[in-house]
């Protein structure tokens, strides 16, 4: 079954170093694609879950509206994708800027390429992109209502112009991880004539970027259609003529469609496919490619230290004593036993993510299952009899094997005295509010939208900010996240996360959870691709090439 073995006690700690390193040791190719001269043209063509919810990156952060822009859109930095890449590394390189200085701490400079085009579609019909679209683009980023992403630049005093091709970023205060977030798929450039001509980019019309296709086609419920651009920067690339972009909300027949040939890439996200499912399609695809390793995407428990019994310590380590991850991830169809338990920053990241067994003995014990004492830690809590909660949470979107995460977490809780009834909310609302602090007791979602390690505890402990459900003001916290900012030299920095995980663990400001070692997968006659984490699929399918 699994390489990492059964949960239990020892085994949780001793492999939460050891999946990690695993992990990191990069993919596990199937018959990995040799040297061959690429080949132009042809159709790409996969599944995704649901359809955008608009098309403004300055007004969501949500999936399903960032990995479709990221085939159209391009930014000035980008994490770097494709087979010579390990997934669950993160290397930045150029995209837009073709270079880059830091005079000091907080002035950096870039250097745009020159003659980048823009779509050739109206208003904007193919001009050049200049320094004025970077400064446009991110002082909208910085000052429209509601921005939930705001926090990726939030420490940006202002933006310049100087040329044509050169633009000047000013930063309040030092930031080491400025590089890392720029590279965020929320920083995609947009133009100015979109903004002013449809008032908002929410408008399919409006999705008209400089990235390696233009999207062509939206029709809801059924698909999105990307075509090539013709003067993309990059020269040569995208090799395939299109992307066709399948919208089917239920995994049966997303899986069956791929079995099927209509497609050329695993079923889920990320091109994943079901560890359940994986049998069939080694059978079905000769010469299927495959590499397994940790997402991003983890369970997220949702409550609010104001909103007792939550502020009592003891009940929230009985939370968590609660949980059955063992039980979880080897009951799910998406994981059946493959998986890596996560500290609070994600395993996925194996540089920056503290080992298990490098937790304080409280915050290690977190992962110990045990509903005795979860029911004693809520006795000592003065809560002999449980008590009774209300968490909601979104069906659907997230697909069959979330809904039976959720099922099994309430069970377990239900078994120690944690009465909790599930008060589902429609995605839509649950992204746009829920996380944001507006429900009543608790939630259950997933979290795992961003690919620098520093957003899974700024953006939720940081005093201010919006995902601060929690409403954290811990004076200690706040400070070793302000050090960790300023700290570029690197080991120094990942002794600062160490500490920074191991506090929250011993405060348990997080339920513990883990994190899926996925199987990524697709056919034979795709070329030239590599998987990793992250909502970038247009950076890893635009050096991709169809052998047929």
């Amino acid at each position: 079954m699994s390489d990492i073995p059964g949960l239990t006690r020892r085994s949780v700690l001793a492999t939460g170093a050891a999946a990690v390193v695993l992990a990191a040791s990069g993919p596990q190719l199937v018959t990995p694609a040799a040297a061959q001269t690429p080949k132009r043209g042809g159709t790409l063509r996969l599944t995704f879950q649901a359809d955008p919810l608009h098309f403004d990156p300055h007004q969501t952060l949500s999936f399903v509206t960032m990995c479709p822009l990221s085939l159209v859109y391009s930014r000035l930095v980008k994490v770097k994708a494709g087979p010579s890449v390990k997934p669950m590394t993160y290397p930045i390189e150029p995209d837009l800027a073709e270079s880059w200085t830091r005079p000091n701490e907080t002035t950096y400079i870039f250097k745009l390429r020159k003659g980048v085009r823009w779509h050739n579609k109206p208003p904007v019909n193919g001009r050049e992109l200049t320094a004025d679209d970077v400064k446009y683009t991110y002082e909208r980023f910085l000052t429209i209502a509601g921005n939930p992403n705001k926090p990726v630049l939030e420490y940006v005093d202002k933006i310049e112009a100087v040329d044509k091709h050169t633009v000047k970023f000013t930063l309040k205060e030092p930031n080491a991880w400025f590089l890392d977030l720029l590279a965020s798929t929320s920083t995609w450039i947009i133009a100015r004539e979109c903004v002013e001509k449809f008032g908002d980019l929410k408008k399919v019309e409006s999705a008209v970027g400089t990235g390696p296709w233009m999207l062509e086609r939206w029709e809801p419920n059924v698909k999105i259609t990307f075509v090539r651009h013709p003067d993309y920067f990059v020269p040569g690339l995208p090799y395939a003529d299109g992307v066709e972009w399948l919208i089917d909300k239920d995994p049966a027949s997303r899986l069956a469609t791929w079995l099927s040939g209509k497609t050329d890439f695993g079923p889920e996200y990320q091109h994943a496919v079901r560890w359940l499912d994986a049998p069939v399609a080694r059978q079905r695809k000769p010469g299927l490619q495959t590499s397994e390793y940790t997402w991003f995407t983890s369970g997220a428990t949702g409550f609010k230290l104001s909103n007792p019994p939550f502020n009592d310590l003891r009940v929230r380590r009985a939370l968590s004593r609660a949980s059955n991850l063992a039980e979880l991830f080897e009951s799910l169809a998406f994981s059946q036993g493959h998986w890596t338990p996560n500290p609070a920053v994600p395993a996925a990241f194996a540089e920056w993510a503290i080992p298990i067994d490098q937790l304080n003995p409280e915050g290690r014990k977190l992962y110990e299952f045990s509903t005795a004492d979860a029911k004693k830690l809520l006795a000592e809590a003065g809560l002999p009899n449980g008590f009774k909660t209300t968490v909601e949470s979104p069906p659907v979107v997230y697909g069959p094997d979330f809904d039976d995460f959720v099922q099994i977490t309430l069970k377990n809780w239900n078994a120690a005295g944690i009465q909790a009834e599930l008060k589902p909310k429609e995605y839509g609302a649950f992204i746009t509010s829920t996380i944001f602090g507006k429900f009543d007791q608790m939630f259950l979602g997933l979290r795992g939208a961003w690919a620098d390690p520093e957003a899974y505890f700024y953006r939720w402990y940081m005093p201010g900010q919006p995902l601060n459900v929690w409403g954290i003001n811990d004076p200690k916290l706040t400070e070793m996240i302000k050090l960790q900012r300023r700290t570029f030299d690197v080991p120094k920095r990942k002794q600062v996360l160490y500490d920074i995980q191991r506090y929250l663990a011993d405060q348990a400001l997080f339920g513990v959870d883990g994190s899926i070692r996925i199987l990524s997968a697709w056919d034979a006659h795709i070329k030239n691709y590599g998987p990793n984490n992250g909502f970038d699929y247009g950076g890893r399918l635009m050096a991709a090439w169809i052998d047929k």
